[in-house]
Parts: C-alpha cells; sequence; structure tokens
C-alpha cells in the first residue's frame, strides 16, 4: 500500500511510511509543522493527500474480499479472474470487473438458460445456417413455441454482448472520445438555461461548468439532455463479437444488448462528468475560501459598521479597535424616508464620541444611497474618516444563527448583521469561521455538487488556514478555537469559560488546567496558539513549548550566520525543525496576512452613471469562477472580467488595474479587462 501512494503522489516510500504512522497518532496539522524531519517536509495537502490514499486502498482490499468471497460462493472464480481482482487497485475497475457476476434479479437471459437454450446458442453462433431445424429439441413448458425460443436467444445475444468487458470499454472510449451531448430547451419561455437551447458539444470538450449548469437545467425541467453517437461505432462495436451480422438473431440480440449497454454506459458516463465537475468546483471553491479567510485584518480601525435598508433604515453598530460592540443606532437617510438631518446628526456624535476612524458599508440593498449619504456627510463636515464596502453575503445567515444569539442575546438580528459586516473587516478569518462557507458568495454552483464532500473540503481548508494563521489564545471565540490542531467544540467552549472565570492565559501550560484536555491534546494543539503578552515572550510565537529548551540556546546566538547542519548535530534537532526555530525567532508571531495588499478604503463617491467606456480604475477580485472573475470596484455592481481576458494569475483579494470595455446600462453590466 505505501508503495501504491509513493508512486501515485511521486515521493519516497519512507516519506510516505513514515506519514501513515504519524497520523495514527496526530492531526495533519501538528505533523506537517512539528515533524517535519520525519516526513521530509510534507505539507497539509501532501499529508492529506496520503491520508484519504491509505482510507482509499482500504476500502479496495475490503471490497477485493468481499468479490472473491461471492464469486467463491457462486462458484464462478477461475485463475484467470481471480488474478485480475487481485491486481486492481481502483473501486471503479473493480466494479466493472464483478458486474458481469453480480447476484441480481433474475434477467429473461437467466430464465432462458435455465430452461437449456444455451445449448442452442452455442449452436447458433457457431453454425447459423443449420441452427433453425435445431429449435424444435429445446421446446420446453416455458419456450413451447419457436417464437419464445427465439426471444430467449435474443435475450442471451443481449446479455452477453452488454456484459464483455472488452465491449463496455470499447463503447465507453468511443462516446467520450466521439460522442456530442445535445440539449434542446422544453419550454418556450426565457430562462437561465437559453445559452443551451440547440446546444451541441462534443463530450471531450465539455467545461465542467457547463455540466453544472445542465444537470441543474434538467432537474428543473427545462432543458433535455442527450448523449449520442454516430451510428459506425456501432457496427464497430459489432464487428468486435465476431458474430454473423446477416444472421437475423443474432442482429436482433446485438441490437437489444446495444441498447442496454448505450444506455448503462450513458447513465455512468453522465456520472463521470458530474463527478469531474462537481471535483473542479469543490477546487475552486476551496481556493477561494482559503484566499478569503487570509484576507488581510485592518487593525487599529474604530468603527462605524452600517447594515443598508429602505423602508427599515440603515442599522449601526459602533465597534472599538478589537471588535467589541459600544452602541447601536437606526439612521433613515435613504428613500423613501430621505432624513438626512437626522442622520448625519446621528452619524456625527458617533464618529465623535467613540473617535471612529472607518466607515464599513455592506454592499445590499440600498447600499449605494447609504454610500453617497456617507460620502456627502464626510465632505460636508471635512471629517477624518475613510469608508469601504464589506461583502455581506451571510451575515443575515450568520445574524439568526444559534451562535449569535449566543453572543448578542439582548441585540437585534439586523444589530448583528451590522456588527458582522464591520468585524469582517477588522478580523476577517475569526469572523468568516462563523459563517457557513456556501454563503460566503466565492463559489461556483456550490449548490449542485455533492454538499457532504463539499462541507470536507471547506472544513479542511479553514483548518488549514485557521493553523497557518494562528489563533490569539485570549481574544479567540469558540467557533474559531475549535478549528485549532486537536481542539473539539466542546474542549473549545471550556477554554472560553475557563478564561471567563480565571482571566487572560499568561503561559500555554495553563491549557492543562482545564478539564479533558490532557497532555495528547496540549501537545497537538500549545504550538498554533498565540499568546501575545505573556510570562515567556516565545508563547506568541509558533515555536511548540517542547521546542523552549532547543529556542533557549539559539537566542543567544547571531541567528544570520548558524551553521545549520553543525547546530543541529549539537543539539540533536532536525534540520527542517532547526530552520523553523531560526524563523520564528527572527520574526515571533508573524502573521502571513501581513504580506497580502490591504483592502482599498474609499473617500470619493463613484456611482454607475460615473462609468463609461475606457475609463482605468482600481479595483479588488472578489470571486474567482472557471468562465472569469468578479471585481468590486466600489459599487453595489461588480466588474466581470471574462477567463479569456485574465491573462495573469488572481487571487482572491488582489488589488488590480481595469479598464471599462463594455457597459450594459439596462442589466447594469460592467465588463472589463487588466492593464
Amino acid at each position: 500500500m505505501e508503495k501504491l501512494i509513493s508512486k501515485k503522489m511521486n515521493l519516497e516510500n519512507w516519506q510516505v511510511k513514515n506519514a501513515i504512522l504519524l497520523l495514527k497518532e496526530n492531526t495533519i496539522h501538528f505533523v506537517a509543522r512539528y515533524r517535519k524531519d520525519q516526513t521530509g517536509g510534507l505539507n497539509e495537502e501532501q499529508l492529506r493527500g496520503i491520508q484519504n490514499l491509505f482510507h482509499y486502498y482500504e476500502k479496495v482490499e475490503k471490497e477485493k474480499k468481499k468479490i472473491l468471497k461471492a464469486l467463491e460462493k457462486e462458484n464462478k472464480l477461475t485463475m484467470e479472474l481471480k488474478k485480475k481482482i487481485e491486481n486492481s487497485y481502483d473501486l471503479d475497475e473493480l466494479e466493472q470487473i464483478y458486474l458481469p457476476y453480480k447476484k441480481k434479479k433474475k434477467s429473461k437471459a437467466d430464465i432462458a438458460i435455465e430452461n437449456g437454450l444455451l445449448e442452442l446458442y452455442n449452436k447458433l453462433i457457431n453454425n447459423p445456417e443449420n441452427f433453425e431445424k435445431e429449435i424444435p429439441k429445446y421446446f420446453s413448458k416455458t419456450f413451447d413455441t419457436r417464437d419464445k425460443v427465439i426471444e430467449g436467444l435474443i435475450n442471451i445475444i443481449a446479455q452477453n454482448f452488454s456484459h464483455d468487458e472488452n465491449i463496455r470499454k470499447r463503447l465507453e472510449f468511443l462516446i467520450f472520445e466521439y460522442g456530442y451531448l445535445k440539449c434542446t430547451k422544453k419550454v418556450d419561455y426565457k430562462t437561465k438555461y437559453d445559452a443551451y437551447e440547440n446546444f451541441s458539444q462534443k463530450i471531450k470538450n465539455l467545461k465542467e461548468y457547463s455540466v453544472l449548469s445542465i444537470n441543474r437545467g434538467e432537474k428543473e425541467n427545462i432543458l433535455k439532455v442527450q448523449i449520442v453517437l454516430d451510428d459506425k461505432f456501432k457496427n464497430e462495436i459489432f464487428k468486435l463479437t465476431k458474430l454473423d451480422l446477416k444472421n437475423e438473431v443474432i442482429l436482433k440480440g446485438l441490437e437489444l444488448g446495444w441498447r442496454k449497454l448505450f444506455d448503462s454506459i450513458k447513465k455512468r458516463i453522465r456520472n463521470q462528468l458530474t463527478q469531474k465537475a462537481e471535483n473542479r468546483a469543490i477546487v475552486i471553491f476551496s481556493k477561494n475560501l482559503k484566499q478569503l479567510l487570509l484576507t488581510p485584518p485592518l487593525k487599529d480601525k474604530r468603527i462605524l459598521a452600517i447594515d443598508p435598508g429602505n423602508k427599515t433604515g440603515c442599522k449601526i453598530a459602533v465597534l472599538d479597535e478589537n471588535g467589541k460592540f459600544l452602541e447601536k443606532a437606526i439612521i433613515f437617510p435613504t428613500p423613501p424616508h430621505n432624513d438626512i438631518e437626522n442622520s448625519e446628526k446621528i452619524v456625527i456624535e458617533l464618529i465623535k464620541k467613540f473617535e471612529l476612524n472607518l466607515i464599513v458599508i455592506g454592499n445590499g440593498t440600498a447600499s449605494r444611497e447609504t454610500q453617497k449619504f456617507i460620502v456627502n456627510t464626510i465632505k460636508k463636515f471635512n471629517l477624518d474618516v475613510k469608508y469601504i464596502f464589506a461583502n455581506e453575503a451571510g451575515a443575515s445567515v450568520y445574524s439568526v444563527s444559534k451562535l449569535a444569539m449566543e453572543e448578542f442575546p439582548d441585540l437585534d438580528p439586523t444589530i448583528r448583521s451590522a456588527i458582522s459586516i464591520g468585524r469582517r473587516v477588522q478580523d476577517p478569518l475569526s469572523e468568516f469561521v462563523k459563517i457557513d462557507p456556501k454563503s460566503l458568495g466565492v463559489g461556483q454552483y456550490q449548490h449542485d455538487v455533492n454538499q457532504k464532500k463539499l462541507e470536507e473540503e471547506l472544513n479542511n481548508v479553514t483548518k488549514d488556514v485557521v493553523n497557518m494563521v494562528g489563533v490569539n489564545l485570549n481574544t479567540a471565540s469558540a467557533k474559531l478555537l475549535e478549528y485549532v490542531s486537536g481542539i473539539t467544540p466542546s474542549l473549545a467552549k471550556k477554554i472560553v469559560k475557563y478564561r471567563e472565570k480565571h482571566g487572560k492565559f499568561i503561559e500555554r501550560k495553563q491549557l492543562l488546567n482545564i478539564e479533558g484536555l490532557g497532555e495528547k491534546t496540549f501537545e497537538q494543539c500549545a504550538g498554533f496558539l498565540r499568546i501575545i503578552d505573556g510570562k515567556n515572550p516565545l508563547e506568541k510565537s509558533r515555536i511548540h513549548p517542547e521546542q523552549y529548551e532547543i529556542a533557549n540556546k539559539i537566542i543567544s546566538l547571531n541567528l544570520d550566520n548558524i551553521d545549520i547542519e553543525k547546530l543541529s548535530k549539537e543539539l540533536n534537532v532536525g534540520i527542517l525543525t532547526l530552520k523553523d526555530i531560526i524563523n520564528e525567532l527572527k520574526n515571533p508571531g508573524l502573521d502571513p496576512r501581513e504580506s497580502i495588499p490591504k483592502p482599498k478604503l474609499f473617500d470619493d463617491i463613484l456611482t454607475f452613471e460615473d462609468l463609461r467606456i475606457g475609463l482605468r480604475l482600481q479595483g479588488k477580485v472578489t470571486n474567482i469562477t472557471d468562465f472569469g472573475a468578479f471585481i468590486d470596484i466600489g459599487l453595489k455592481e461588480s466588474a466581470f472580467l471574462y477567463k479569456k481576458l485574465i491573462t495573469r494569475e488572481l487571487n482572491i483579494n488582489d488589488i488590480v488595474d481595469i479598464e471599462i470595455i463594455d457597459l450594459d446600462q439596462q442589466l447594469r453590466h460592467i465588463k472589463v479587462k487588466l492593464i
């Protein structure tokens, strides 16, 4: 098994062997960070790949045993078949090998064979010209006429044809290589699937996002979907049987077998296309989520957060630089109220009272009108304050969640929503982990994919980012803590309760005072938890407590002039571990998000009406899909950059220079290119 994984992942056998042993006792993140020398520096993705393949091959071995046992019981296991099964390491391949022998409901062909027609079938295929006179010899109670015997023979031919492994493989190849997927609309009104009306595309050239869109259209009973293959390939497949195609009975049997096999392979191919498309969608979503979670925090910002609205007004939450909720208010500067005077008064009072320096506006309903009011107020009263838009996707979901009710039991959901909008600018990671990733607006067709697999992948991404960034033990919420290596949701709550009762942590080892948090859990989590102003300066770094003794020996050395190999032998510590300790001593507590460009702040207004073709401006990438990227330019409407115009790699949060190349006033669409 280790050799199989090594080959598949292009790794050394010893790396895989050690990784498997370590992962039986430790978390992926602990092994990736603190056991690098044992694995040759394998990262989280590689370790997860090893773990997944190990579990997959365990399933394969289990399935092999199950199939071999079943075949032995049915007396169908030949040496050749046994060898084929034992040499297979793919669940799908095993399923195809076992398919002809699988115990299932008795078929018409099985009934014909039970009634002695297999012998007549052999006479037919070996001597088709003379078999007719043999028919009366095979009459029985069930097959008591010529027509019934012929029908039985046709069913045997069809079953043998459709169960032939080589024929199945060949047909599957031909459909993938030369088949077409065709769509027609089943309704005569305009829909979002109009692009797929009279659609025809070679299966091998289908885009993954098209597959998911077509699937959805079919599910909604708007599209009729077919897989078609030129008839010439049917003749090619028939010739593979080496049967007499001039014989009417044989030809009818092959035609029936073709229909059965084609339907079976079509379903299989549709499933494979869907699985591939789902996997691609999950990869894109995971990549986008990782980049979103790595959004750099805007530190030292005292915030006026606004959840815009029309009839119900704009809900305001005031937050200090640590995200602590200070005060709430409602203003009505937008239609139908247009109460500018009182709204100005409230905003100015809050800005002055709490010394606020940033206004955060949610980008939903009435955001443009709210933006106009805020900019006019800043200019009119010469306020030293800037504003920024925050994507409010998921804020309303959070506001009515159990977590939000626990955090702010006495607040209205609309105020909770405003708090979420403000906090996702101050500390995006801490806030985004409270929201279902599917509600964050950074995927494509996320509701059309395998939800269990999507949830698992997104959970892995969140864990990767949280452990990469590290968590402030004295400010982290229970929700954030539960993503830390080794910490369960129940333990996370206990940590918060301990902090509330005993005050701030001053050293990591205090965690051992918490009921249920033993030595092993401490080992797994300690290095990912930071204490900024603790007893030991090392505790704000990623240096693990098990490494403190080594770190203390290194501190007095000239860190820029160390003979790594020599010191490694002296201290009896691995080179990779030693390098990590030295890097942390040079940059204790360095936040990996600091290298990412900070969000763009605005102090003026841009409206859709200000836009024109040829206008150049800056924007922030907010979502990336297989068909293009969405870019925030300070408007409610995002600009769209088609995939064919993306000339370099883009990431979520990238600040890009763009030029408007097309505007649709009616639909308010903005098309741009990179400059």
